[in-house]
């Protein structure tokens, strides 16, 4: 479908290394970015404009970066283009990337939903989140996610996918960030369920900074799940300490 295409990544920290991974083989892969990175094979380093001017550009950077790199892109862009973002909140990208793009450029927000730690052993069977922003190539894009890459694709909007992603993901992150200020942990006299949470933690630990700050403030229905979360925790820690 996309063969005879060539795509720009725009960020190339660890999520998108993993994107090159994956779509290396099924396309021409070109990266920029500010950062010096590491050489990957099979993936050509570029300057912005470069990466900017594919015919499909991903978006991969933090989303407090995303404002200024869609206004950077924008005269760049070829006619037609299809510009894709990754990130952890859906509503403030779709709008930034609506608001900053030319017209004739098809937009899609996506989210994968893993990242190197969860997706270390392939990616087949892992969620997608796909937001229609503009354009008709959605379907043609999720198509090519659950046929080619095998992964399980969630069609939805962005205000949806926050309002569940603040749940999902912001309490995940959230008690993650408060059992590791807790550690060290047991490792020896554990239960399963422990180690299960022991687990999760493990996945998010490694997550850039900007990421957790995404997810609990970059989305507008954080806020108040984190408020929910925290005067239940309130409310149960009174009841204990009642007796």
């Amino acid at each position: 479908m996309f063969q005879s295409h060539d795509i720009g990544i725009i960020g190339f920290g660890a999520f998108g290394r993993l994107i090159a991974t994956h779509l290396g083989p099924h396309f021409g892969l070109c990266a920029y970015d500010p950062a010096p990175s590491a050489p990957m094979p099979g993936v050509a380093p570029v300057d912005l404009a470069t990466a900017a001017a594919c015919p499909i550009v991903i978006l991969a950077m933090p989303v407090g970066a995303m404002e200024e790199t869609v206004r950077a892109i924008g005269p760049h862009l070829r006619h037609g283009a299809l510009v894709v973002d990754v990130g952890s909140v859906k509503m403030l990208p779709a709008e930034i990337m609506r608001r900053g793009l030319p017209d004739h450029a098809d937009i899609v927000a996506t989210h994968p939903l893993f990242g190197p730690q969860s997706a270390r052993d392939g990616i087949r069977g892992l969620k997608i989140a796909i937001c229609p922003v503009r354009g008709r190539r959605a379907p043609r894009l999720a198509a090519f996610l659950r046929k080619v890459l095998g992964l399980d694709v969630i069609m939805t909007t962005p205000e949806a996918h926050d309002r569940e992603a603040a749940m999902v993901q912001g309490l995940t992150h959230l008690i993650a960030k408060v059992l590791v200020r807790m550690e060290p942990l047991p490792s020896r006299m554990t239960t399963r369920s422990f180690e299960l949470i022991h687990q999760a933690v493990g996945m998010v630990r490694g997550d850039a900074p900007e990421v957790f700050r995404a997810i609990e403030m970059s989305n507008p229905h954080s806020a108040g799940v984190r408020r929910r979360f925290f005067d239940l925790a309130s409310a149960l820690d009174a009841e204990l300490t009642e007796g």
